[in-house]
């Protein structure tokens, strides 16, 4: 079973317990499950174990300063609160559970609670004549109707050398319990591909041939995925555009260089995304200093580039395939002629002519390359021997919300 954990961000806030020590481990185990971990402490936590510690698990700086200087605005705490998707407490404190109940906010630590609208969780530690205190359970029942999920505590012997209900849950018991917390994505845990941008191929030092693909549409598909719980490689031509929250970028220029990193890694892919407008020629021979300005007309000899989709759609053991094709006519046409010839599973067409329409819209000039809103039409085979083509039209809209609904396209269609 895939993880759900899997491109969360979990902060995770330590008070001042003896039972420090296992959130640690607890950091450790976290991020095997495919999260992203932070660490706050209490100034009390820092006297059981190091910030250093933590910071070294994590890969990031610790907080323990209700007042960050380096955060923006010194704001830490309202970025700790927006960041995460899961606030974990573990282990919490008597003390610190009585400061959540009550709505306290002068430390670090309960102003992120305070402010955090995500998930809560709260695992207590604590010996366990401080447990069953009536005030801590009055505290405890008061988390619980504010929609907080306490986890643990579990029974045992504890630090003081006294045996009851106290100590802190397990390790993988918290790790199970947090991946409880959310809903498994619709791709959850599985690993997928996806080729953006354009690609430029060198006539000479400084001129090339490329084309107009801004890789937003690519982008918007590799968040989108993320949002489903994929694991997302994405194989970037040249774009200006920032590499998306938890996906792993190569950065390529070339359709050479972009085919050499696809093929590096598809044997790992269970789905494979292209929506790079992969240059379809490049010189047959690049010239080493820059061409001169002289004669009147220039002539250039071309090279067919190589068809990375296909190339990918004929692997013996290929991962499901959806391609893009951007036409200027004949859009329905053209697409399910690719869709047979290359051997894909399913692919998403739509129209690029209108930018340069004079006769066109507004809307319609304002869509495909370079544009944040898009529309597609969607054909695919219903399984890889049936022959049968479904289809479906997503309207113009915004490239991050079309990126959705071509996702939710695929995961319906690869879980069938």
């Amino acid at each position: 079973m895939h993880s759900t954990l899997h491109n969360k961000n979990i902060l995770l806030g330590v008070c001042g317990g003896i039972a420090a020590y296992k959130s640690a481990e607890l950091v450790r185990r976290l991020k095997d499950a495919g999260a992203d971990v932070r660490v706050v402490m209490t100034r009390a936590a820092t006297e059981f174990i190091t910030p250093l510690t933590f910071q070294a698990l994590s890969g990031h700086p610790v907080h323990t300063d209700l007042l960050d200087t380096e955060a923006e605005a010194a704001m830490g705490h309202i970025e700790l609160a927006r960041w995460a998707d899961l606030f974990l407490i573990a282990p919490a404190t008597a003390n610190s559970i009585a400061r959540f109940a009550n709505g306290r906010s002068d430390d670090l630590m309960s102003a992120i609670y305070l402010a955090c609208q995500s998930v809560k969780a709260i695992a207590p530690a604590m010996n366990h004549a401080m447990w069953s205190a009536e005030s801590t359970q009055n505290n405890i029942h008061t988390l619980r109707e504010r929609n907080n999920h306490i986890l643990g505590p579990a029974s045992g012997s504890q630090a003081c050398g006294e045996t009851g209900a106290g100590r802190l849950m397990e390790v993988n018991e918290l790790v199970e319990s947090c991946s409880q917390l959310f809903q498994a994505g619709l791709l959850q845990g599985l690993k997928i591909m996806i080729t953006a941008g354009p690609t430029f191929e060198p006539i000479d030092p400084v001129r090339f041939i490329g084309n107009k693909s801004s890789g937003r549409m690519g982008f918007a598909i590799a968040e989108a995925a993320v949002e489903q719980g994929a694991i997302v490689t994405l194989v970037a031509g040249p774009v200006h555009l920032s590499t998306p929250e938890h996906i792993s970028q190569l950065n390529v220029e070339t359709a050479d260089e972009m085919l050499q990193a696809v093929m590096s890694q598809i044997a790992e892919q269970d789905i494979f995304i292209a929506t790079a407008a992969v240059a379809d020629y490049r010189p047959t021979e690049l010239q080493h200093q820059k061409i001169k300005k002289s004669a009147e007309a220039l002539q250039l000899s071309l090279t067919r580039n190589p068809d990375i989709l296909s190339r990918v759609a004929a692997l013996e053991n290929a991962p499901y395939t959806l391609g893009f094709a951007a036409e200027t006519q004949h859009v329905k046409d053209y697409a399910l002629e690719k869709l047979k010839t290359k051997n894909l599973r399913m692919i998403a067409a739509n129209l690029v002519a209108q930018q340069n329409n004079e006769q066109a819209s507004a809307e319609q000039k304002d869509s495909g390359f370079n544009s944040e809103y898009n529309s597609l039409h969607v054909f695919w085979r219903n399984s890889s021997e049936d022959e049968t083509i479904s289809d479906k039209i997503l309207n113009r809209t915004r490239k991050s919300e079309l990126a959705r609904q071509l996702i939710s396209i695929l995961a319906q269609q690869y879980n069938t």
